[in-house]
């Protein structure tokens, strides 16, 4: 049976929305396990302006307005109902209402993937219009889903109070790790600490993580803070650093990928993501598989992982004074030349933890196939 993945945007792996990375990666891997695996994008621009792939992408242009999809993309679901299990990435999204819809009148068989949208966190920001919204338009989506597949346990716990269900099925996604020719080149004299992400202050917890580095600047002087991303928040985040004046410890490198990404990351001496609320983050994997320790917050869903291989450490929810403690402690182990063994551990964690040869099995449990 095909695997169709349903996304907002073009699955384009080189760009900082984690959702796009990672449907790009699961359906690379089904692909290559010789599964038949498609991706359907729809996309304000549905135009092919990405590298070849191993799978096949199927763009579809956004439906008239906010609550409708395509004729095209109606045509596409009707002729695949019954061929197909379809996986829909995202939540709250109302074009995603009209997929299920259709899919529910033509019997199509689909799964859902919230991707953190669920998280308790996450449901708190515009709660009372999320209320409405859920009994209105999301909770039919679920009703009508075969399982609502949670990336970490923040969204199992969080879907269990707004949706009581027997669909939901805890299972992380896998990573493929890094080229194991690229090598760490962090031998400078300062300490740098890295953040790769969207610039969305509030959800990834770049304001705790500022006021942390200043924090941690008072104490360790020798040291930088690298954050890679962008977004319409940069001017925001810009005033956050000039008032803790930190404009001489913080660079902005803005949003970098490919080869130019890399090779800023293999500089940093430890990874941090201190979260408000997350689905899996792709960007912490991608550092652990380089052999970067990491510091994360309850809300990766990442954190039980970290801590049981010594990957890192993981700190509470919005708490400064433990992201400090974590920053000052893994400086002491770089100035006691033992912070590589933590490195050494994460990239095992994503060898074996994350193994895509033993999560794709389960995917296919998933489907119901």
């Amino acid at each position: 049976m095909e695997i169709i993945h349903i996304v907002l945007g073009k699955a384009n792996p080189d760009r900082m929305n984690g959702v796009n990375k990672v449907v790009f990666q699961l359906a690379t891997k089904q692909a290559e396990s010789g599964r038949k695996v498609t991706v359907w994008g729809i996309t304000k621009e549905p135009i092919k302006n990405f590298p070849d792939r191993n799978f096949e992408t199927v763009l579809f242009p956004l439906g008239s307005h906010a609550f409708a999809i395509d004729k095209t993309l109606k045509a596409a679901i009707i002729a695949h109902a019954d061929k197909a299990v379809f996986h829909i990435h995202g939540s709250w999204v109302s074009t995603f209402w009209a997929v299920a819809r259709t899919l529910k009148k033509y019997k199509a068989h689909y799964i859902v993937t919230p991707h953190g949208g669920y998280n308790t966190i996450a449901m708190q920001k515009n709660a009372w219009v999320k209320k409405i919204y859920f009994q209105l338009f999301e909770r039919k989506v679920l009703q009508a889903a075969y399982k609502i597949h949670c990336i970490g346990q923040s969204e199992t716990t969080g879907l269990a109070s707004i949706f009581t269900n027997n669909k939901s099925y805890l299972l992380p996604y896998g990573f493929e790790t890094q080229n194991p020719a690229l090598q760490l080149s962090n031998d400078g004299d300062k300490f740098i600490i890295g953040f790769v992400g969207r610039l969305d202050i509030y959800t990834k917890g770049l304001d705790l993580l500022i006021k942390a580095f200043a924090a941690f600047v008072k104490e360790v002087r020798q040291t930088e803070l690298w954050i890679l991303g962008d977004s319409d928040e940069r001017a925001t985040l810009e005033s956050l650093i000039v008032n803790q004046g930190l404009s001489d410890k913080i660079i902005l490198f803005g949003s970098k990928f490919g080869q130019e990404k890399d090779q800023i990351m293999a500089k940093m001496h430890v990874f941090v993501h201190p979260s408000r609320n997350e689905g899996l983050p792709a960007s912490v994997l991608e550092a652990a598989s380089m052999g970067l320790p990491c510091i994360v917050s309850r809300a990766t869903n990442v954190a039980e992982t970290i801590e049981s291989f010594d990957a890192g450490i993981a700190v509470a929810n919005e708490n400064t004074k433990e992201l400090t403690a974590a920053m000052i402690n893994l400086y002491h182990n770089w100035q006691n030349n033992t912070l590589h063994l933590k490195g050494e551990n994460a990239k095992k964690m994503v060898k074996t933890h994350f193994a895509w040869s033993a999560i794709l099995p389960q995917f296919d449990s998933l489907y119901g196939i």
